[in-house]
């Protein structure tokens, strides 16, 4: 594989290399956007589910665990295809910097398209090589086992490639259809839709075996799903496929070839005809003309910084991605509460499952939107901030609290309330979103710690987060502890003395955690840059060992 990869030209591979750091966002990687220790860690994150699913593979039904490894499939390169959206397509800088090259479009083409390939199949990989293996152990007495491991790849690749041709058509033609600026207006609401729909399709749609796809209750369900269809190009493949279901497989090969045609198509007109769009107009959406009324939120501090959190995050594609990431979890999760509603007679009485499923939303609402406020728009013009900084820290503190509240709480809060319809009794659901709205004050309390500057103008040093620790902490610590809550809330809601005493509890939290932000900003500093730790490694001279100290700068 080395010296395959020495023998394409050096143009390709240079690229190539820059393209791959793109694909994954340098903000979380490293200082040194060391990509192959993120890749890595996003690899070990995959590995685990492969293994999981290899156990059940040899344990239980073998069919069951290669239904559900493509659905997962579909989920992660659906989730990375969406997240990389502009990876593929040439942008401002490619433009600017590589047109006065003598470098070939080609060469740009072929070096993107290589490195949006290379995670993808990293991550196909890391969730599939393991459990085909099992899977083809298991079924290798019924079809063979190089038959069934040869269709399980085939389909699983298959798959990839309609999801990755798919999301290129559904972009490239919309920037060759649409206006440049309502492209990029429209550009985030396809984003959010996309991880809307991925989701959606993998926590709501039910495992189905061959036989159930054949009546007639499933027949909608099937005929609009991908992933029934790759599975039944696989089960066909394994000769095991019934004659009322070739129609399924058939409809995954025609979508196959449409959406190859379609991607390639969009691929090459957007290199020749949108080149000159993305350079003359802007990354941020100029506002529209006409009346304006400002909406005031309080001081003139406050309202400045709620009006620009709006704007960056309406404005911005960079942001629109981000945040789209953690509102298509809070949208999957709603959708799953409407279709435990829908399944349940009403009115019915508030369950667990209904309590937890609103403490993640605004968790991830919360935390989604904490994360975003890092993420700088523009570095060039944060010195206007800078330079009207005439108020103390302490009110540029409220106005993020402000603005945490009023875009992460309150539309979560609204959205529970909507969900909470057919729950009785009244008061029990009356009082459980005022708990709601408690623990999302109290997670945007928590998210004030330390954040010592405005919203979107802070240069970013990317390497804080790390994938594995945050994904494994979250499933075996903050999961857990929602469980509990729930279950305490649950308990609590059935008398009002212990409703009380709840809300008591939160209201004090709030209060003290707000009296500890409001004492650390006092004596702190609005920062508009961060700047890595200066690290003087001593010569030990003195005759003790080296050291390495740290001096702030």
């Amino acid at each position: 594989m080395r010296k395959f990869f020495d023998r394409l030209p050096l143009q390709f591979r240079v690229l190539w290399r820059q393209f791959l750091l793109r694909v994954v966002d340098l903000e979380a990687l490293s200082i040194k956007a060391d990509v192959t220790a993120f890749l890595g860690q996003f690899a070990g994150v995959l590995i685990m589910f492969s293994l999981i699913l290899s156990a059940k593979a040899l344990i239980s039904s073998p069919a069951d665990t290669e239904q559900t490894l493509i659905s997962m499939t579909m989920l992660v390169v659906g989730l990375i295809t969406v997240v990389s959206w502009d990876a593929t397509f040439p942008d401002r800088r490619d433009v600017l910097v590589l047109a006065p090259l003598p470098v070939r479009p080609r060469t740009i083409l072929g070096a993107k398209i290589a490195a949006s390939g290379a995670v993808l199949g990293l991550a196909v990989l890391a969730l599939n090589a393991l459990p085909s293996l099992a899977i083809a152990m298991s079924l290798g007495a019924d079809y063979g086992i190089f038959r069934a491991f040869a269709a399980f790849w085939i389909a699983m690749l298959a798959m990839v490639l309609f999801l990755y041709a798919s999301v290129l058509t559904v972009q490239g033609f919309a920037a060759l259809l649409l206006p440049r600026r309502v492209f990029l207006r429209v550009s985030g609401l396809l984003q959010i839709g996309a991880f809307a729909y991925f989701l959606c399709s993998f926590f709501m749609l039910p495992a189905l075996p061959v036989e159930a796809m054949g009546l007639p209750i499933a027949h909608e369900v099937v005929a609009w799903t991908p992933s029934f269809w790759f599975y039944a190009l696989c089960v066909q493949m394994n000769g095991a496929l019934p004659d009322s279901l070739t129609w399924l497989a058939r409809r995954g090969e025609i979508a196959l070839a449409v959406a190859v045609v379609g991607g390639a198509a969009s691929l090459l007109l957007c290199y020749v005809r949108t080149l000159r769009k993305t350079v003359e107009e802007p990354d941020l959406v100029p506002a529209g003309r006409g009346a304006r009324w400002v909406v005031r939120f309080g001081s003139p501090l406050k309202t400045a910084v709620i009006l620009f959190s709006v704007r960056a995050l309406t404005r911005s594609r960079q942001h629109r991605v981000a945040f789209a990431f953690y509102l298509s979890i809070v949208c999957a999760i709603g959708i799953g509460t409407i279709k435990f509603g829908i399944a349940m007679p009403a009115p019915h009485a508030l369950t667990q499952d209904f309590l937890l499923s609103t403490i993640l939303m605004m968790t991830f609402a919360v935390v989604g939107l904490r994360s975003v406020f890092s993420l700088p728009i523009s570095l060039n013009a944060n010195w206007v901030l800078r330079i009207t900084q005439l108020r103390p820290t302490p009110e540029y503190t409220a106005a993020t609290r402000t603005a945490l509240i009023l875009l992460g709480v309150l539309p979560i809060v609204a959205a529970a309330g909507i969900l909470a319809c057919t729950f009785r009794p009244v008061h029990q659901a009356i009082a459980h979103l005022i708990i709601l709205l408690l623990i999302g004050c109290v997670l945007a309390e928590l998210c004030l710690i330390g954040f010592y500057k405005v919203p979107f103008t802070c240069s970013y040093l990317p390497g804080k987060s790390n994938v594995q620790f945050v994904f494994w902490g979250f499933l075996v610590l903050f999961i857990p502890f929602a469980m509990w809550l729930a279950e305490y809330e649950l308990r609590a809601l059935g008398s009002v003395p212990q409703i009380l005493m709840m809300t008591g509890y939160l209201v004090a939290i709030v209060a003290a955690l707000r009296a500890f932000n409001y004492r650390q900003a006092k004596s702190a500093v609005i920062y508009f840059e961060e700047l890595p730790v200066e690290v003087i490694t001593t010569l030990g001279l003195s005759g003790s060992r080296p050291a390495v100290t740290s001096a702030e700068g």
